[in-house]
């Protein structure tokens, strides 16, 4: 069975007990980042194979991990923070499984996605999830087609581009448009701060540049 294992986004008691039992049964535990995943499993106390699993070698990771399975070995997969297969390696793995018709599951646990989407202070009975934009081509289009959306859009933001991404969403959005920049969710110094887009680039717009993890939440174009 390949189990797909959501992690704490950053507080680590965030973990849940059924994740904690499958760490401890599977055979190996294909990991993002070992020195991340490390850190959690020295948290909970449990040794287990870590063996990388990432953008860079999960397409020739494939056939090996199928073999695997087909021997009827269990295998865990956890990414860097929240749900894999959600800006992060986990699809092509899950995909193959069902097309091999091999067992599969995936455990519900910690997610940015949902954890900023009900905090923001957005509407989020309908949203968009678009994660990463791009960082060159196409990124002017999607900007075009989301401001266009009448549900609420959630994005992943890196925070050394926030500011240019606040700036891109005046101009596309219209500066006052409602939003939410969720910061370092669940850990010591989380930060949520919600207003216009205008609002929110003259509150981060400074010398003191933001740092940690970031989602930012936009209302849908309500026009």
């Amino acid at each position: 069975m390949l189990y797909l294992i959501p992690t704490p986004i950053g507080n680590l008691g965030d973990i849940t007990h059924r994740a904690v039992e499958v760490i401890k049964s599977v055979d190996y535990l294909l990991v993002e980042d070992s020195r991340i995943s490390s850190k959690l499993l020295q948290h909970l106390d449990i040794k287990v194979k870590m063996v990388p699993f990432h953008a860079h070698n999960e397409h020739r990771m494939l056939e090996k991990i199928l073999q695997d399975l087909e021997k009827n070995m269990d295998i865990g997969l956890m990414t860097d923070a929240g749900s894999p297969g959600l800006s992060d390696p986990g699809f092509l793995l899950m995909r193959a499984c069902r097309q091999n018709q091999l067992g599969a599951t995936t455990l519900p646990g910690p997610s940015a996605v949902n954890t900023a989407a009900v905090t923001s202070g957005i509407p989020c009975d309908k949203f968009f999830f678009e994660g990463f934009l791009p960082h060159k081509k196409g990124r002017r289009s999607r900007l075009e087609y989301l401001s266009s959306l009448p549900e609420t859009f959630i994005l992943f933001e890196s925070p050394f581009r926030l500011i240019r991404c606040l700036k891109e969403l005046n101009e596309h959005c219209g500066s006052s448009r409602l939003a939410s920049v969720c910061r370092e969710l669940t850990k010591l110094h989380e930060e949520v701060t919600y207003g216009s887009l205008e609002e929110l680039l003259t509150h981060y717009d400074t010398d003191k540049k933001p740092k940690g993890e970031i989602v930012i939440v936009v209302d849908g174009n309500r026009t």
